[in-house]
């Protein structure tokens, strides 16, 4: 099952442009892609602020495998010093889950 990075991100300041210009290039290697990055939300419920990133991964070991990498790890300062944030790994659900599968 797929495992993913998400990202929620505040006060994303000028700085963070070189990170993005190098993010890229250490996922291709573990088969992440990102699938929410940039949008903006049409909040319904609740207060939001910030954004929202997902880098989808083939599996959670591939996710911690990037997380993880030299080359990754030499970029995290320009996101850790230019934003501030909650960074998470974790696992996806299969795609026959179903609410009650959380209760067993």
């Amino acid at each position: 099952m797929a495992g993913y990075a998400i990202g929620h991100l505040h006060d994303v300041g000028p700085g963070i442009v070189e990170y993005l210009e190098r993010i890229d290039a250490t996922l291709e290697p573990y088969g992440g892609r990102f699938i929410i990055h940039g949008a903006k939300p049409d909040v319904r419920e609740g207060d939001w602020s910030g954004d929202l990133i997902v880098i989808e991964f083939p599996d959670l070991q591939a996710a911690q495998a990037w997380y993880g990498s030299a080359a990754y790890r030499e970029i995290i300062p320009l996101r850790a010093d230019n934003s501030r944030g909650v960074i998470l790994l974790i696992d996806g659900v299969d795609r026959d889950h179903r609410a009650t599968d959380v209760l067993a």
